[in-house]
């Protein structure tokens, strides 16, 4: 009786270990997806996708953001597997599965290769090829080209900026399978505003980045108000944009208010970090990027005609 206890225990203990094992090995690959950011990418596939469609087709929205948010998690692991020492020295990455051994690079590159294949299924078989080249070439610019690019000079945000504004451009063209100005203005209103957001991001984490040698910010990493000069010039590019889709037909009146006027509010946050280029003012810019992008492209999809 008192071995057959011991057998038991050490079966429930051994199944115990398995369970938490699972349960950790998969949130590690959860985080290795940074989620909010692939799920931003793809509400902005779903939009660009919804924006051309005269019906909407559930299955194909649920498909279109599939494709956006494995292209963009296996492009975030290539991130952070060129990455893994960098991130040690930063506090705000340092307990990454990578850095921390959670998950083996090995692990990461299967379960990237995983979600690039079938994000390229989705893109390239469900949708067109021009949806699929775009979405390839958003992967490798991503991950082979602003990554490294981050420790050469804020050359990089140019960069990651293309494949942060093809999102909805994707989302169209896999509508449509054409390119035209409707896609154009989707890209280029995603394309400006990531100008003040990367670099907001950047003036309120400068401590975290220089550890890890980025140089992020622009007139040589000053966070001054030259810098903050250089991030209006580029907001105020979204109050003309916010007006184009209704004068191009995609949408109404009633939205083409709420962006413009969304992006007079956007662009007055930098007007305010000129006047005080402090930290508390580059983390208001912050947040107000996080709130400007979702609030316009919905306001287009309610709006649209």
């Amino acid at each position: 009786m008192e071995y057959n206890s011991v057998i038991d225990y050490k079966m429930i203990t051994t199944n115990e270990n398995i369970s938490i094992n699972s349960a950790s090995k998969a949130k590690a690959y959860y985080e290795l997806l940074k989620f909010r950011l692939s799920a931003l990418v793809a509400f902005s596939g779903a939009f660009g996708y919804s924006l051309a469609v005269d019906r909407i087709d559930w299955w194909k929205i649920f498909l279109i953001s599939l494709g956006g948010f494995f292209i963009t998690g296996a492009a975030n692991i290539v991130n952070q597997i060129k990455e893994i020492e960098l991130d040690k020295l930063m506090k705000r990455t340092q307990n990454r599965p990578l850095p921390t051994g959670r998950l083996s690079v090995n692990e990461a590159s299967i379960f990237c290769i995983i979600l690039f294949i079938i994000a390229s299924y989705i893109l390239f078989i469900e949708f067109n090829y021009k949806a699929g080249l775009l979405g390839v070439f958003s992967f490798l610019l991503y991950g082979f080209v602003y990554t490294p690019l981050k420790r050469v000079g804020p050359i990089s945000v140019f960069v990651g900026a293309f494949p942060g504004a093809f999102p909805p451009m994707i989302g169209w063209v896999a509508a449509t399978n054409a390119f035209g100005l409707e896609p154009g203005i989707l890209f280029a209103i995603q394309f400006f505003w990531q100008f003040p957001h990367f670099w907001a991001i950047a003036w309120v984490a400068d401590e975290d980045y220089q550890r890890a040698g980025f140089k992020m910010l622009p007139n040589n990493g000053h966070k001054d108000l030259r810098t903050a000069i250089t991030m209006m010039s580029y907001a105020i590019f979204l109050v003309p944009c916010g007006f184009i889709p209704h004068l191009l037909g995609m949408t109404g009146m009633n939205s083409a208010i709420v962006a413009v006027t969304c992006g007079v509010l956007f662009l007055s946050q930098t007007f305010y970090l000129m006047s005080k280029p402090t930290d508390k003012a580059a983390l208001m810019l912050m947040f107000g990027s996080f709130i400007y992008l979702p609030i316009v492209q919905i306001a287009f999809l309610m709006d649209k005609v």
